[in-house]
């Protein structure tokens, strides 16, 4: 009898999907296509939760049989994070306007990043204190004490490292074992390995201009192919966030959320504020945050539905590029530095919040302006190396919450909610790194400020 409900569920997702292509058919726009998905799944799932409960067989199978769609989406997304950062950010040397401006491009996307970290760290410390949440309530179940197992597990070799040595991790001594992501921070590690790239054909263009002509040459055709697989797989959007939306609607544990509702509304208040920080920060460089939203809003949607930032980078790129009209080279380092260093979200709100909550517990005081001061400092400074997939969040308070010395046993007890907030932490991610590219790209002049102010009529 479960096999019968699996498939009518199955049946009923694969019409919802085909209502998508009906709607691409037609050539409804894909911004229009995107949100459908959204309200579809949101929809769907939540009638699913309501006749079948969270935890059944008919729900686990059916969800088997919807990560096809969802989960295998997202793994082709990430099939190409890889490759497509270490091409985009060598092709950012190739570029012959960009390799005029490489360092200050480079200190203005890196400086915008962790600066904007520092402010979400302050806005993160603001909600914990206004909202006064204190993690020494919070209590522990089976799910959260194997939780906690886990994580003390994880962060033995985390809390025996000094900031030193964790800036020494992010080096890469083996790229082709980064290539394949084996390391929290082999993001951050591609991403130096191909700027020594860049600043070698840099030096060989100098020197021989023809190998070097060569070589550029066969950067762009990579970077075209690369381009062409993203467009590909960007064509499967709607129907990725609709399975994954749905899979999230059925299976949250709605019960625990209402019981860690306050830490959920202060962590939403404090994403929205640091929201409206990019938004007035492109406002101050007379940009419109109208325009912003309008277009921005369906990559920050897969972002918000997916958790994954590395999976969102080649919708960051495109929007930048199609649709700001930031320059590649820019949209490039934007987009893939983003992805390990400075995350708004994952890499700033979270874990100064949680810092806010355990320091009572450690014996200091959390409105201290000494301990605000140290703790902005340590969470910007550990920002750099955060992986751009679900999770980082946990990685980044490991880290911040062991070089305050603080107890790190409140990550575990939140996990009830952690996916409900890492949707709204990794849109925010990504929308700081675009932030990052749009305000370099005004800054150095690699803007086009009519693509920009244009209406949004990218089709994907």
């Amino acid at each position: 009898m479960n096999s019968i409900f699996i498939i009518i569920n199955i049946a009923v997702l694969l019409l919802l999907m085909a209502g998508l292509f009906f709607m691409q058919k037609k050539h409804v726009s894909f911004s229009k296509r995107v949100f459908t998905a959204l309200g579809l799944g949101i929809v769907f799932g939540f009638v699913l939760h309501l006749i079948y409960g969270t935890t059944s067989e008919i729900t686990t199978g059916t969800i088997d049989w919807f990560n096809i769609a969802g989960n295998g989406y997202v793994k082709l997304l990430q099939m190409v994070v890889m490759p497509l950062v270490f091409i985009s950010i060598v092709g950012a040397f190739t570029k012959l306007k960009l390799t005029k401006n490489i360092g200050k491009i480079s200190f203005l996307v890196i400086g915008i990043l962790l600066g904007t970290t520092a402010i979400s760290a302050a806005i993160g410390i603001g909600s914990a204190l206004g909202f006064g949440l204190d993690g020494i309530h919070l209590t522990a179940g089976d799910a959260e004490n194997a939780r906690n197992a886990l994580l003390e597990e994880k962060v033995t070799g985390v809390k025996d490292m000094t900031i030193p040595q964790q800036i020494l991790e992010l080096l890469p001594s083996n790229p082709f074992q980064d290539l394949t992501g084996a390391r929290p921070t082999s993001t951050i590690a591609v991403v130096i390995f191909a700027a020594f790239i860049g600043m070698a054909y840099l030096g060989v263009k100098r020197k021989d201009p023809e190998h070097a002509d060569f070589f550029a040459k066969i950067i762009d055709t990579l970077y075209s192919i690369i381009m062409r697989v993203v467009t590909l797989i960007l064509r499967l959007t709607p129907y990725g966030i609709l399975a994954i939306i749905t899979r999230v609607t059925a299976t949250s544990d709605y019960e625990a959320i209402l019981k860690l509702g306050k830490f959920v509304v202060a962590s939403y208040v404090a994403l929205i504020l640091m929201f409206i920080v990019h938004l007035l920060l492109l406002t101050f460089a007379k940009l419109s945050p109208v325009n912003y939203v309008k277009k921005a809003l369906p990559t920050l949607t897969f972002a918000f539905t997916s958790r994954t930032s590395a999976g969102t980078l080649p919708l960051n790129i495109k929007t930048q590029t199609k649709d700001f009209g930031v320059s590649e080279g820019i949209a490039n380092f934007a987009a893939s530095f983003g992805l390990s260093i400075g995350q708004n979200g994952c890499a700033g709100i979270y874990p100064a919040m949680l810092a806010v909550m355990v320091a009572p517990a450690a014996g200091i005081n959390p409105t201290s302006p000494s301990f605000i001061v140290s703790l902005i400092l340590v969470v910007a400074i550990s920002s750099f190396g955060v992986a751009g997939v679900g999770g980082g969040a946990t990685f980044a308070a490991l880290i911040v919450l062991s070089v305050m010395n603080l107890p790190i046993a409140i990550v575990g007890l939140l996990i009830s909610v952690e996916p409900l907030i890492d949707m709204g932490r990794t849109a925010l991610n990504v929308s700081g790194s675009m932030t990052a590219g749009v305000l370099t790209g005004k800054v150095t002049g690699e803007l086009e400020k009519e693509v920009y102010q244009r209406p949004n009529v990218v089709e994907a």
